[in-house]
């Protein structure tokens, strides 16, 4: 009889230690899953948008090119009036043209975006790597501020000077030419940026296209929270003059916001998965524990307790079960996220994610609702095995000893 019991405790104990890991790994794998895809998408949204703007306002002939092929007037009131919409943080005007850069015998075609003095350089200052931002005065700066892409192709260095090509419009053969200085190196991460984008003053590019210095190819706006970046587009689109567009950055780079919306559909996949490996091993734990001691639950019933108490104290059980294992799990998944965050040992290829390593990002609050919501359907979950209670009798239990 005692080996019996002691085999029994033993198998028991077994299954109680599985559910309890199963549990850990649920619960880490649901943590790392979370903080990776919304770290993935943070990084992509941000670099998105500060290299491009949250909302490009321009002429509609200009929606569906990367230059800025026709003008118009930097209206100072339609300017105050966009940042005086209350979800606006700010607004800069910009220009873009194609060209080409030449050094050391090697060219490589780049757009060139020319932004005014208002421009926030310290919104790219985490990207910056080498030297300083092109200062920006009255006259027109010959400062460039390049990627290390483009600087490693054109064999350039930091202070170096480098000739810059344009189509001339008036028709004549000769391009036009200028001779810039790269004053700073940026690395964005961003393949699609790195091999093309160069900054520049705007008053270039409006000497190179013929336009008055009021003239400009748009405005780059940016919002207090990205969630609220279509609606904002929508609100200015209803203040801007019939000739001018709101573009939100979803719509202009809309594959992109696509393929990272499907993170969220994983995760959800993931999260369900994972839940439903917790519960169906935690409702194998219970139904254990309570066949073991199914003349416990006779004696408890024989001495009046109802149903529903018995019940509760079973279900206070695997509550201690789940919590060993939301601790171990939430161990893991934080010893993950903060190691990652730290340290990025892992790494991702920049031509398929757009980074060079998995960026995490999840908020305490996230952390704490997630472990709720585990822990609450996992108790809604495990009522039902738990009513196998109703069915023992106090008499056949207690029958035999």
């Amino acid at each position: 009889m005692r080996q019996y019991k002691q085999d029994k405790s033993n198998v028991s104990s077994r299954i109680i230690n599985i559910a309890t890991v199963a549990v850990a790994i649920g619960v880490s794998a649901i943590l790392i899953a979370v903080s990776t895809s919304q770290g993935l998408q943070r990084e992509i949204q941000k670099k998105t948008s500060v290299f491009n703007g949250q909302i490009l306002v321009t002429l509609f002939e200009n929606n569906e090119s990367q230059v800025s092929l026709q003008s118009f007037k930097d209206d100072f009131a339609l300017r105050d009036q966009i940042l005086n919409i209350p979800t606006v943080e700010r607004i800069h005007s910009v220009a873009l043209k194609a060209g080409m850069l030449k050094a050391n015998q090697e060219f490589e075609g780049v757009l060139f975006k020319g932004v005014s003095r208002n421009f926030e350089w310290e919104s790219i200052s985490e990207f910056l790597t080498q030297g300083v931002y092109p200062k920006l005065v009255e006259e027109a700066s010959n400062e460039i501020l390049i990627s290390e892409t483009i600087l490693t192709r054109l064999g350039l260095s930091l202070g170096d000077s480098v000739n810059a090509f344009f189509q001339n419009e008036s028709g004549l053969r000769l391009p036009k030419r200028r001779k810039f200085k790269v004053v700073g190196v940026y690395s964005s991460g961003f393949p699609d940026i790195d091999q093309s984008l160069v900054y520049l003053d705007i008053q270039q590019i409006q000497v190179l296209n013929n336009w008055q210095l009021d003239q400009i190819g748009g405005y780059e706006i940016f919002v207090d929270e990205f969630n609220l970046v279509t609606e904002t587009a929508d609100f200015i689109y209803d203040k801007l003059p019939s000739e001018l567009n709101s573009i939100a950055i979803q719509d202009r780079y809309s594959s992109i916001f696509k393929w990272i919306a499907l993170f969220d559909f994983n995760v959800a996949i993931i999260l369900i998965i994972m839940i439903l490996v917790g519960v169906i091993n935690m409702a194998t734990a219970l139904l254990v524990l309570i066949l073991e001691r199914s003349r416990m639950v006779g004696v408890l019933k024989a001495l009046g307790s109802n149903n529903a108490l018995i019940q509760k104290i079973f279900l206070y059980n695997a509550v201690l079960i789940i919590s060993k294992g939301l601790f171990w799990g939430n161990l893991i998944g934080l010893g993950f996220y903060f190691s990652q965050y730290y340290f990025g040992w892992i790494k991702l290829d920049p031509l398929t994610y757009f980074v060079t390593q998995a960026p995490v990002f999840i908020t305490l609050v996230e952390v704490v609702l997630l472990n709720l919501f585990f822990l609450s359907i996992s108790i809604v979950l495990l009522w039902i095995p738990s009513q196998i209670i109703l069915r023992i009798s106090p008499s056949q239990v207690l029958r035999y000893r």
